[in-house]
């Protein structure tokens, strides 16, 4: 295990580390911190890397520019092969979305997450799965998958029932609703909302705080709590990752992709 993993390998993230904190930024803002192929793949590393990283004792993660993330593209969708996750070609095992999310997990030392901005998608269920998130007041959080008829099922009905119970989840996910970062705080879906000059200050300030802390009551306390997480991803993430494959090959996915395209309201007939 290597005590000092070399970050300089990573193009989508740029990772600074002082005294113990390790800030993780989506660094590709000029596409609105679009999670393609390699981003991705880099999503699923950097939580091992972090974790054999010796220097770190906690993680500050947030994006550069305007936006926490826009999520997927989803105009590269319709010309995807079938079955394909990414756009032109790129594809990815099934298994990858199951990696952030485990890896994540695994990641030993405390993650708090700055929602700079809009969140949506597989970067919603990055948020969430943080063990602490500060969101912007006016930033737009959720996953919408559905409005481009596709299950949620990157991780969102995994932690979102988990954090404002099944029925509100439900409600938010099957209507693929963009809440606020007010009124996520308010449902306690994120931990904090502040204004949007105010997130990076307030996340690094809880970070800080956990890497000056005692490393390994903090570290087993979030190993503890993250049992009840884990036990939920092992009854659903599979379950709902396949069911979002199935929903990539229907007539209707197609359909809210070329209307995203045209911009007009889709027609959606069940095919």
């Amino acid at each position: 295990m290597s005590a000092t993993p070399d970050y300089r390998r990573y193009r989508c993230l740029s990772i600074e580390k002082t005294d113990g904190l390790a800030t993780v930024t989506l660094d590709r803002p000029e596409n609105g911190n679009r999670i393609d192929r390699d981003f991705h793949h880099e999503l699923q590393d950097i939580w091992r890397d972090l974790a054999d990283d010796r220097e770190v004792r906690a993680v500050l993660l947030t994006g550069a520019g305007q936006y926490f993330s826009v999520g997927g593209n989803v105009k590269g969708m319709l010309e995807r092969p079938g079955g394909d996750v990414f756009a032109e070609g790129e594809t990815i095992e099934p298994r990858g979305a199951r990696k952030i999310v485990q890896n994540l997990l695994d990641c030993e030392v405390p993650v708090v997450c700055a929602v700079n901005g809009d969140c949506i998608g597989l970067a919603a269920t990055v948020a969430l799965f943080c063990d602490i998130t500060v969101c912007a007041e006016d930033a737009r959080i959720g996953d919408p998958h559905v409005r481009i008829g596709l299950v949620a099922g990157d991780g969102g009905a995994v932690i979102w029932p988990m954090l404002v119970g099944p029925n509100r989840a439900k409600e938010f996910l099957m209507r693929g609703t963009l809440l606020s970062g007010a009124e996520a705080a308010r449902i306690g879906l994120v931990n904090y909302a502040v204004p949007r000059e105010a997130v990076l200050e307030k996340a690094r300030a809880i970070a800080r705080e956990l890497a000056d802390g005692p490393p390994w009551a903090i570290r087993w306390t979030k190993l503890a709590v993250n049992k009840a997480i884990k036990d939920q991803v092992n009854l659903i993430l599979d379950a709902s990752f396949a069911l979002e494959m199935a929903t990539f090959a229907t007539e209707d996915h197609r359909e809210a992709v070329r209307a995203f395209i045209e911009k007009r309201t889709p027609r959606f007939t069940g095919r």
